[in-house]
This record gives C-alpha cells, sequence and structure tokens, in this order.
C-alpha cells in the first residue's frame, strides 16, 4: 500500500473508530446506570423487547459497540471480519430506523449517541449511511493479504468490552420501594406514605369531648332537643367525577381534589427550577394545591439539597429508573408537572423544550 492510500486508511479506521467509541460513551451519559436504563426504557421496550431482556441486550449492543471502536483500530481480520461486521451493525441500524421515520415520524431523540448528542431518525440514517460509504472505502483501499490473522484479539476484546460493561452497570434489583405501575399499593407502603404528610394540629374546637364529663345538669334544652337528624348532608365535591389515578398508589391523598405531581430527577437543575417555581406559587396563594414529588433513583443522595433549593420539603417517593420512566412515560422528560383534579389529568407539562412546564399556564389552568 503507498503511503497515500496508508493515510486514507489510518484517516477512515480513526473515524469510524471514533463515532463507535463516542456512540457508546454517549450511552452512558451523564451517568451509566441512570444513561442505560433511559436507553432501555425509551429505545428497546418500545421495540417490543421485555424489560428482563432489554437490561442484557443494552450492555451488550454497548459491549459490541466498544469492541468494533477498539476492533477498527488494530489490525486483525480487519478486512474479512471486523469491517463487514461494521458495515452489517450500521445497516441495521438505519433500516430500523428508516422504518421509524415512515411508521412514527421523524420526531424525538433517536438514542444513537444517548441524552449527551440528541439525534433525529433521519440525521442518525444519514449518519450511518455516510459511516457505511466510508467504510466501503476503506475495505476497497486495503490490500488482499494485509490482515493478520490472531482471532483470539477479536475474542479477547468483544467480551472484554461486554464484561466491562456489566461491571460498569450492574443489573439492579428491584427494591421494596419500587411498586409496578397499576398494582395497588401495599398496606405497609401506603402507611409509609401517609407518613410523609405532616398531620394538621387538633384545635380546641375541633377536640372531642366524652360525654360521661359533662354533667346532666349543664345540657341545654336546645341542645338536648337536636335531633341527630338534624346534621347536614355534605357537599359533593367540586370539579370532575373521582377517578383512580397511578399516582393514588404513592401517595394516598393524591386523588383527593386538586393535585400537583412533579417526577423529577434529584439532580436535575431544570427540575430543582421548577420545584422551586412551584414553592414561590404556593407561597402566593394559599389555596394553591398540595405538591407531591415522583423522584428517580440516581443521585437520591442529593434530594436533601434539591429541597433546600426548591425552598421547601414535600411528600415524596423515590422510585428505580425504569419504574420512573413508566410513571412519567416513555416519549417524555423531566422535569415532569401533572395538575390533576380529583384524579383526572386537567393539564401535564414535561421537558425542557416546547413542552416545559410554565407558571402562567398552570394558573390559567388551576382558574378553570
Amino acid at each position: 500500500m503507498n503511503n497515500s492510500k496508508q493515510y486514507i486508511s489510518y484517516t477512515l479506521r480513526g473515524f469510524v473508530a471514533f463515532l463507535f467509541l463516542i456512540s457508546a460513551v454517549a450511552k452512558l451519559y451523564p451517568s451509566p446506570y441512570f444513561a442505560i436504563s433511559t436507553f432501555e426504557m425509551k429505545q428497546l421496550v418500545p421495540l417490543g423487547f421485555s424489560e428482563g431482556l432489554a437490561v442484557y441486550f443494552s450492555r451488550i449492543l454497548i459491549g459490541a459497540e466498544f469492541a468494533l471502536g477498539l476492533l477498527l483500530l488494530q489490525p486483525h481480520y480487519l478486512k474479512r471480519f471486523v469491517i463487514p461486521a461494521t458495515i452489517a451493525l450500521l445497516a441495521v441500524f438505519a433500516i430500523h430506523l428508516t422504518y421509524t421515520i415512515f411508521s412514527a415520524g421523524n420526531s424525538g431523540n433517536c438514542g444513537c449517541f444517548g441524552e449527551l448528542l440528541p439525534m433525529t431518525p433521519l440525521e442518525s440514517v444519514f449518519k450511518n449511511i455516510v459511516a457505511i460509504g466510508l467504510l466501503i472505502w476503506l475495505y476497497k483501499i486495503l490490500p488482499v493479504g494485509a490482515d493478520r490473522n490472531n482471532f483470539a484479539i477479536l475474542t479477547s476484546v468483544l467480551f472484554a468490552s461486554i464484561l466491562f460493561i456489566f461491571m460498569l452497570t450492574p443489573i439492579a434489583r428491584q427494591t421494596s420501594n419500587t411498586f409496578d405501575i397499576g398494582e395497588p399499593i401495599p398496606e405497609e407502603a401506603a402507611l409509609d406514605s401517609l407518613a410523609t404528610e405532616p398531620l394538621a394540629p387538633i384545635t380546641p374546637t375541633e377536640a372531642t369531648i366524652p360525654t360521661a364529663a359533662i354533667p346532666a345538669t349543664q345540657a341545654t334544652p336546645a341542645t338536648a332537643a337536636t335531633p341527630a337528624t338534624a346534621a347536614t348532608t355534605p357537599e359533593a365535591p367540586a370539579g370532575p367525577a373521582q377517578k383512580k389515578s397511578v399516582y393514588s398508589q404513592f401517595f394516598a391523598g393524591a386523588d383527593k381534589g386538586k393535585k400537583i405531581i412533579g417526577l423529577f430527577a434529584p439532580g436535575c437543575e431544570h427540575c430543582r427550577e421548577t420545584a422551586k417555581q412551584l414553592t414561590e406559587m404556593k407561597a402566593k396563594d394559599k389555596n394553591f394545591p398540595d405538591l407531591y414529588i415522583i423522584f428517580m433513583d440516581e443521585e437520591a443522595d442529593l434530594i436533601p439539597d434539591f429541597f433546600k433549593f426548591a425552598g421547601k420539603e414535600y411528600p415524596n417517593k423515590v422510585l428505580d429508573v425504569p419504574s420512573f420512566w413508566k410513571v412519567l412515560g416513555n416519549s417524555k422528560d423531566t422535569p415532569g408537572v401533572i395538575y390533576q383534579w380529583n384524579g383526572n389529568e386537567i393539564k401535564s407539562w414535561d421537558g425542557i423544550n416546547e413542552k416545559k412546564f410554565v407558571t402562567s399556564e398552570l394558573l390559567k389552568a388551576l382558574k378553570k
């Protein structure tokens, strides 16, 4: 191989290897467990993968991307195996993304570079086609017989890369604080959720005085003559008909009257700012709905700092990442805010773009 072709070969290999390595790293951003769980729930589960299979497939896929990125930089079986395998993987991705565009449109993040570099499906298809073209060019300029023949290098790099991902992001077991969405909340969890809500103090007028403690001579005729049937019938609750929401399994009072549900990640700056805005709204209006918060179990140690920034502590639950995305919705992003009335969702917001939370929109919805 002459010097110019050799230079081109190294350049092409380096460029495509970089694409694969950055793709694998991006799927672990901003933190490995959070990123890989989000990838599973937003990309793999909607494709039909079961949750049990998705946790294995995601790690194997990311490990394979790491391996191909590294193997493109070495000479063993480069032309006979590594380049064809890389082209095949890119072609599968391109076909899937093309189908996604025709069936669901060119919207949302395809997940190829995780949350680090969001790309639409069409942008990713174009990227894959360019990479395939570069690999075909590389295949043609590599001379016949240029490969070295130590197959153990390939298998070692592949298995080491996959093992590294499994060690970096161990498959988490379900915890006792995690609930199956749609299932009734266990009694112990219901008591726990009630414990997070402060009890209103009992005033003297609300205290119950035992009847035996009142002398009979002190009873007035008016009191004695009051029939039991004189009690007034309580008014029917205002608003839409009562409905059971998914949030009632986490908070006993979630479906009673007007409530705000916040779905936040403890370390998310936008989530913190949203919680602070809600606290400020609540401080200005004594009739502002109660706020309940569901946290993602990612950087859960930051929850005290979250409440300190927000300016107030609220009843809350912490869910593992997959369960959190089930509640919020795989197609949505944090911060999530839901305004519901008697369990009926009136309005919701999510993410930081066109559907982001706006205080004026909430105030308008509350007045209806």
